[in-house]
């Protein structure tokens, strides 16, 4: 992959940004289990979040290779991109499905920060990936819908005042297809907050604020209404490739902090009157996870070309996040084992990111999940489930 003038000026100008949020800062956050909110909004302020939103709605207009560049430059500087990154591929639900009334009133106030849409709610207790199989249903009634039901696993909901929200409007057992009947809405979490909907906090491993949503009798205006009543799975669908590209580009920002932090610390320890990184034993590990991240990174460059080129990009996107995952878990591991005892000291902040970058191995799609699709879809083999 060429890169290109702009492909420079975009990683020049995020690095300075980040260079503004040490590892102190993100150490700070991560300690308090806190919201980097100073981070976020400055980048809004800069333009970066609003990358994907066409320029008509006051975005950049640029493509998801370019986002993609933004998330792996943050990463990259040991921030981490996930306390914001749902903007760029949320907000195109709305705009590839919205009706053009909604993207006059949301996207222009979404890019320029009026307005924060950061939630994405599809996941359930019971059903997991089996987005079919979902039980919180909408149910029209005059000029609003009453949404009841639970969701698990939904981030940032504390830090957006939109969420777009998957939900069954027609029963399973009233459609030909369980694809069919599904409806995607966009919550004002502002309103909904405390008025039909609760939202419980969920304590995890890493510093992701995330949360497990109960709806009892939520009232949701017709109008947030997105597309057409029924299609919402395949809207859904729509925005996963774009979630797969930009998740791999973050994971290949973890992955090059990794190998640069690991092969700094080796070059520079001296242990039996020789650096560490002279022993085979140090720097071979260190060589493969360079190398498995720079076979990842090759593989989000085509599936972003595919993707912006308007091109089929299903198994790219799928396998540059697998590539992306696994390198930067490996880059992870291996830094870990060069630091030795330091590597899990908070002060060094490998610990935070190992953390960090493990969540992609598991979501927002499982691994196992796709090897399925690969195996299915790509090489032809009998449906696994």
């Amino acid at each position: 992959m060429k890169t290109n003038e702009l492909h420079n000026e975009i990683r020049s100008a995020v690095r300075d940004l980040c260079r503004q949020y040490p590892d102190e800062y993100w150490r700070k956050i991560d300690e308090a289990r806190g919201f980097p909110e100073e981070f976020v909004q400055e980048l809004t302020n800069a333009g970066w979040l609003a990358a994907l939103i066409p320029e008509e709605y006051g975005g950049s207009g640029l493509g998801i290779m370019e986002a993609s560049i933004i998330l792996e430059e943050i990463n990259r500087a040991g921030g981490n991109s996930g306390a914001c990154h749902a903007q760029m591929y949320t907000m195109g639900t709305v705009l590839r499905h919205g009706s053009e009334e909604q993207k006059q009133k949301y996207l222009p106030k979404i890019a320029c920060g009026e307005l924060r849409l950061q939630s994405f709610a599809v996941t359930e207790p019971n059903s997991g990936t089996d987005t079919t199989k979902l039980r919180t249903a909408a149910v029209r009634n005059g000029d609003h819908y009453v949404v009841n039901g639970q969701k698990v696993w939904i981030s940032r909901v504390q830090h957006s005042d939109l969420m777009v929200l998957l939900a069954r409007t027609t029963p399973l057992d009233q459609v030909k297809k369980k694809s069919e009947g599904l409806s995607v809405f966009l919550v004002d979490l502002r309103d909904a907050i405390g008025n039909g909907l609760s939202v419980s906090p969920i304590r995890n491993m890493m510093n992701h604020e995330t949360n497990e949503l109960f709806f009892d009798n939520l009232k949701v205006p017709a109008e947030n209404l997105i597309g057409e009543e029924g299609k919402g799975f395949r809207y859904i669908l729509d925005g996963m490739n774009a979630e797969r590209i930009l998740i791999a580009a973050e994971c290949i920002g973890d992955g090059y902090w990794f190998v640069d932090r690991a092969k700094n610390y080796a070059s520079e320890r001296v242990v039996f009157d020789r650096p560490i990184g002279q022993n085979q034993g140090i720097q071979f590990p260190i060589a493969r996870a360079y190398i498995n991240v720079e076979a990842a990174n090759l593989m989000r460059y085509r599936a972003a070309e595919l993707f912006d080129a308007g091109e089929k990009c299903g198994a790219e996107a799928n396998m540059a996040k697998l590539l992306a995952a696994d390198a930067s878990w490996e880059a992870a591991n291996v830094a870990v084992q060069t630091y030795g005892g330091f590597g899990f000291a908070a002060e060094f902040d490998i610990e935070r990111k190992f953390r960090e970058t493990k969540l992609y191995q598991v979501a927002p799609i499982s691994t196992n999940l796709i090897l399925s699709f690969v195996g299915e879809h790509v090489l032809g083999m009998p449906r696994s489930f």
